[in-house]
């Protein structure tokens, strides 16, 4: 598929001086994330939003719940998988699954398992 895109003239013409393989790369990253936002739904989605917002990048500026609640919400996202997963993606090296996921009986690697 990449060869026929690569050769159309729409994308010989676009392709000059952008590097179309990085924008690739770039589209593969953003369907592995947008695969693990949609764990969330459209309130906790908002609501992981505003409480990124409100700390300004300092956890110290949350209230222990509002900590507990950001944590809970990244813990949703499981964001070793989401790692692991755009690494295998990218990588043209194939690289070990404890390296990706961590160790056997991980969260990681029974997400991986059920498919999520």
């Amino acid at each position: 598929m990449l060869g026929s895109l690569a050769r159309s003239r729409w994308v010989k013409r676009v392709s000059h001086g952008v590097p179309v393989a990085r924008l690739l790369l770039i589209g593969e990253v953003a369907i592995v994330a947008r695969r693990h936002l949609g764990r969330l739904d459209a309130v906790q989605r908002r609501r992981l939003l505003a409480l990124l917002v409100r700390s300004r990048g300092r956890p110290s500026s949350l209230t222990p719940a509002e900590r507990r609640e950001l944590l809970y919400l990244l813990a949703r996202l499981e964001p070793r998988l989401f790692l692991g997963t755009a690494v295998r993606r990218l990588s043209p090296v194939p690289m070990p699954r404890r390296v990706l996921y961590g160790p056997r009986g991980s969260a990681a690697r029974a997400a991986l398992k059920r498919g999520d």
